[in-house]
C-alpha cells in the first residue's frame, strides 16, 4: 500500500508539469528558455536546502551523475519546447509512450523478467495511445511538437533507467537539478538563444510563478519521490504506470486549462487505464491464483 500511495503522489506531480508547463509557456507566455531555467533553478534550491537541513552529502560527480543530467537536459528541453504546440493530455500521451518503450528497451537489455501479461497490458496502453493521435494528419500542425516530445521522453527514460541505482533520491536528484541547471543556459546560448535578461524574469508574472510551482513542487518533490520508488519497481513496471499520467494530466487540462473533453479521449484513457491495471496487476494475481491451485 505504501508503495503504492507513493507511485500514486509521484504521477500525480507528473501530471501537474503537464499542465503547468502548458500553462506557463502556452497559456501565460513565458519563453520556452526561461521556463526551463526557472523550473530546474527553484527545483535544484528547494532540493539542496532539504539536503543541507537533513545533513546529507551531495555527489556532483560520475558517470552515473552524468547520464542522469543529460536525461535531465534532454527532457527539459524536449519538454519545455513541445508545449508550444500541443496541449497538455496530448503532450503527456507521447511523452510516456515514447518512455515506456524506452524503459521497455532497458528491462530487456538488463534481462529483468517480463510476464506475458504485462507485456500484453502494455500493448494494450500503447494501442489506446495509437487510437487517440490516429489519424496522423489531424497532428500534422504539431510535427515539430511532437518530435521534440520523443526527444523528451527519451530523455526521462534514460533518466529513469538510471534512478533504479539510486542509493540517496534527495541528495541525487539535488545534484542531478543543480548540475542540469548550470548546463542547461550553456546549450541554450549554443542553440542560438540570446541570455536571459533579469527584466525577463521580472516582467514575467504569472509565468515565472508557473516555473516555480512546476520546478519547486511538481518536479524537485515529484522527481525526488520518483527516485525513491523507483529502485522498488520493475523497469517494465515503472515503465507502464506512467501511463496513467497521460488521463490525469487530460483531467488537469480540462479543469484548469479549459481544453476539451472529447469522447475519443475519454475512450482513449479507459484503454489506457485498463492496459496498466493488466500489466501491473496480472502477474500479481495469475502468480496468486498458480499458488492456490
Amino acid at each position: 500500500m505504501r508503495l503504492f500511495v507513493l507511485t500514486t503522489l509521484t504521477m500525480v506531480a507528473f501530471a501537474a508539469n503537464s499542465v503547468l508547463t502548458r500553462a506557463g509557456v502556452a497559456g501565460a507566455g513565458l519563453s520556452v528558455e526561461l521556463f526551463g531555467l526557472i523550473r530546474l533553478a527553484s527545483g535544484a534550491l528547494i532540493l539542496l536546502g532539504l539536503c543541507l537541513a537533513t545533513g546529507r552529502r551531495v555527489a556532483l560527480f560520475s558517470l552515473r551523475r552524468a547520464a542522469s543530467v543529460l536525461g535531465l537536459v534532454l527532457y527539459i528541453i524536449g519538454f519545455t519546447y513541445a508545449y508550444l504546440g500541443m496541449d497538455a493530455g496530448l503532450g503527456a500521451l507521447v511523452l510516456f509512450g515514447t518512455v515506456q518503450v524506452t524503459m521497455f528497451a532497458g528491462a530487456v537489455l538488463l534481462r529483468e523478467a517480463l510476464p506475458a501479461l504485462r507485456a500484453l497490458g502494455a500493448v494494450m496502453a500503447l494501442a489506446g495511445l495509437i487510437y487517440l493521435v490516429w489519424p496522423w494528419q489531424e497532428i500534422a500542425q504539431s510535427q515539430i511538437a511532437l518530435a521534440m516530445m520523443v526527444v523528451a521522453g527519451l530523455g526521462w527514460g534514460l533518466y529513469s533507467l538510471v534512478g533504479k541505482g539510486s542509493a540517496d533520491p534527495l541528495a541525487d536528484t539535488a545534484a542531478n537539478f543543480l548540475l542540469a541547471s548550470v548546463a542547461l543556459p550553456l546549450i541554450f546560448l549554443a542553440m542560438g538563444s540570446a541570455p536571459i535578461a533579469t527584466e525577463q524574469v521580472l516582467a514575467g508574472g504569472r509565468g515565472v510563478w508557473l516555473a516555480v510551482a512546476s520546478g519547486a513542487v511538481a518536479s524537485g518533490l515529484g522527481y525526488a519521490l520518483w527516485y525513491r520508488v523507483l529502485p522498488e519497481l520493475p523497469s517494465s513496471v515503472a515503465a507502464v504506470v506512467q501511463l496513467t499520467v497521460p488521463p490525469i494530466a487530460l483531467l488537469g487540462g480540462v479543469v484548469f486549462l479549459g481544453e476539451a473533453l472529447t469522447a475519443k479521449f475519454a475512450i482513449a484513457a479507459l484503454v489506457i487505464l485498463g492496459g496498466v491495471a493488466l500489466s501491473v496487476l496480472g502477474p500479481r494475481y495469475l502468480t496468486m491464483a498458480s499458488r492456490g491451485s
